[in-house]
């Protein structure tokens, strides 16, 4: 059972599981019901999303010390109660069964899928 973090719109792996969609916007030109079928998301949870705010601050950075500033306030974004919670569940999940959470961001290391893997993995979450 594990965790995988995967970009939106990709073809799913074996063994993915639930792919949740953790992303601000849903996508473009693409019909509610194809969501799941063209492999962008089965549940969108937006609650694991930056701000947008700071989806803004993260489009806009450019130096690793521009980058480190978005990673730092995203993180005090997840902090807050809620997302706390959801952080904790899905770390416990992971243990249980095989789900997948993504973005659209072509890169990782400039995603905040990214942070949302560090995070998960500090909890002790199965991350593939």
């Amino acid at each position: 059972m594990s965790v995988r973090i995967v970009r939106l719109g990709s073809p799913r792996q074996a063994n993915e599981g639930l792919r949740i969609g953790t992303v601000r916007r849903l996508p473009r030109g693409v019909r509610k019901e194809d969501y799941a079928s063209k492999n962008w998301f089965d549940v969108w949870y937006p609650e694991l999303s930056p701000s947008a705010e700071l989806v803004k601050k993260a489009q806009e950075s450019k130096t690793a010390a521009d980058w480190a500033k978005f990673e730092k306030a995203f993180r005090t974004e997840m902090n807050r109660s809620e997302p706390n919670r959801t952080l904790d569940l899905l770390a416990a999940l992971s243990h249980q069964t095989d789900f997948s959470v993504g973005c659209y961001c072509e890169d990782e290391a400039h995603c905040h899928r990214k942070v949302l893997r560090a995070l998960l993995a500090e909890r002790d979450a199965m991350v593939v």
